[in-house]
């Protein structure tokens, strides 16, 4: 046997998918995944993801890996898998790892990108890739906001409910807001992020631009490691994970 570790990058439009992981009564992104990999090799196929995405959530920079004994190039992988798969999941490169490389283990960080769609009415063109916010955002308090939350805190006001860790501790590397337009788009990064953090980050920081927080009230809100202190939960088909960093 010569098992080769097959890392590639992989894109997707989330909106059809219960998020990533494999369930045996909904489609996935990881089983349409596997799926096609069957089709394609004949053999059963685990593919391990740098992430777990929700339901609604794009990927346009995910990182996998798989082991297996298979003949076809690497190179050429991209090319049998997506004459398969749906439209809305693309693999955009593939090439050989180390035999002990784990797409998920040895991730040294993320970069997600949540979308806004900051008009009175909504856009039907980018309504599955933002969250429609009608009333003018005040971006520049929004950014005030931000610099509170960067660096490494206890997040626990920033998980979803019921969500258990062994810590809440995080540590989040960067914060950018980008405007064009109408689109405000919030980038940010770090080592990882609770269940819902980054829609939770969003949804406060809206509160924030809309007059109902203030900016410095995000330091008490992360003291307070109270979920109910904290802004609504931003819809999930506004955000999308743009790049994993090994």
């Amino acid at each position: 046997m010569n098992v080769k570790n097959i890392k590639m990058i992989i894109e997707y439009k989330g909106t059809r998918y219960s998020g990533w992981q494999r369930q045996t009564n909904a489609p996935t992104v990881q089983g349409e995944i596997e799926k096609v990999l069957y089709k394609v090799t004949g053999q059963k196929i685990s593919v391990n993801g740098s992430s777990r995405t929700d339901a609604g959530v794009h990927a346009c920079g995910k990182c996998i890996n798989f082991r297996a004994d298979i003949s076809i190039p690497v190179e050429r992988l991209p090319f049998a898998l997506n004459a398969h798969l749906p439209k809305d999941i693309a693999v955009i490169d593939a090439q050989l790892a180390h035999i002990d490389f784990h797409s998920r283990y040895h991730a040294k960080g993320k970069k997600y990108v949540y979308n806004i769609y900051n008009r009175r009415f909504p856009s039907p063109i980018h309504m599955d890739y933002c969250w429609h916010v009608a009333k003018k955002l005040d971006v520049q308090r929004m950014r005030e906001a931000a610099q509170y939350i960067i660096g490494s805190h206890d997040f626990g006001a920033f998980k979803s409910t019921g969500a258990s860790n062994p810590s809440d501790v995080r540590t989040v590397y960067t914060i950018e807001f980008i405007e064009n337009d109408d689109m405000i788009s919030m980038e940010i990064s770090g080592k990882s992020f609770l269940y819902n953090m980054v829609r939770i980050i969003m949804g406060t920081l809206v509160d924030v631009g809309l007059g109902k927080k203030n900016p410095e009230e995000i330091k008490d809100i992360i003291l307070s490691k109270d979920r109910k202190n904290a802004g609504k939960t931003a819809p999930a088909n506004g955000l999308m994970l743009k790049e994993v960093y090994y």
